[in-house]
């Protein structure tokens, strides 16, 4: 089978990483703008990071076989620093139109602050005016106010339900979220946020419809493997491979292929792989031979 992990910061993993999750069936991987573990303090580190997202991560991913998308925006933690945040905002648009980019996000709330909810706000009226697909970062604390807040913001915003993700779910705030009609996305993280057995408990319970599984596998303590893992779990519990193509796959393609960006029938043929070519002459080989490869089984 093939998985999509829709949420997983890429930047911060290993080409090691690429080559297991290519062996564990990961297909398509799209990767948030988020905070990098410390404060940025000047527009150009965004301006860097963004250009990397839709260009030398891009390019590495697929050195692996592993279609590549992203999502650009400014995150929460770092709307609070408003002078830079409104610089940043400022170079949103000129990255969210770009090829291979299929979302604004991840964009939202971390401590709900006035200054987050501004920058949220600019954000999702963007993504309104240009008819785009948003993914929502949701707080680690006092979450379910944070996502009814989200979901109403949005709609003040007049963002479709259809083209929200509301990401970093729990058992508390799924219902508020399918019931508004938006995409509710589970993050599989070790010893927080979401379990693979909780999450098995969940499709069991709501059944797969706009339920997407992903890892937001960063510099941390995560897993790049959480998709394939929960997946095979719950075909152990019992889980319809149906409901298990849809969380794992098919549901993610629906919602960021919304945004136009990606060739579902390219996603379905075998692999292409060429390590022979290089981006601004940079090769991810470190003096090994390439692998060049046409007509792979996925």
């Amino acid at each position: 089978m093939r998985y999509f992990d829709p949420h997983i910061h890429m930047t911060s993993r290993t080409t090691d990483d690429y080559e297991a999750m290519a062996r564990a069936g990961i297909r398509a991987v799209v990767e948030p703008a988020f905070w990098v573990g410390q404060p940025r303090t000047t527009v150009g580190a965004f301006l860097d990071y963004f250009s990397s997202l839709v260009g030398w991560e891009r390019f590495r991913a697929a050195q692996f076989g592993i279609s590549h998308y992203c999502a650009i925006g400014l995150n929460s933690k770092e709307a609070n620093h408003e002078a830079l945040a409104k610089e940043v905002l400022e170079l949103v648009p000129r990255f969210a139109l770009k090829e291979g980019v299929v979302a604004v996000g991840e964009i939202g709330y971390d401590e709900i602050t006035p200054a987050e909810e501004r920058a949220f706000a600019w954000q999702l009226d963007f993504a309104a005016k240009n008819d785009l697909v948003v993914m929502v970062h949701s707080p680690h604390r006092d979450k379910k106010r944070g996502i009814v807040r989200s979901l109403d913001l949005a709609a003040e915003c007049k963002v479709p339900m259809g083209k929200l993700i509301i990401d970093h779910n729990n058992e508390e705030t799924v219902e508020s979220v399918l019931q508004r009609g938006a995409w509710a996305a589970f993050t599989i993280y070790p010893h927080t946020k979401m379990g693979s057995e909780r999450m098995v408990e969940i499709v069991r319970k709501y059944g797969p419809e706009r339920i997407i599984v992903d890892s937001s596998a960063d510099w941390g303590v995560s897993d790049p493997l959480a998709v394939p893992k929960t997946a095979q779990l719950m075909r152990e519990r019992g889980i319809a491979e149906a409901a298990i193509e849809a969380t794992c796959w098919g549901n993610a393609l629906s919602a960021y292929g919304q945004s136009g960006q990606i060739d579902a029938e390219a996603l379905q043929r075998p692999l292409v792989i060429d390590q022979s070519r290089t981006f601004n002459d940079n090769s991810v080989l470190r003096g090994q031979a390439p692998k060049v490869s046409a007509g792979i089984p996925n």
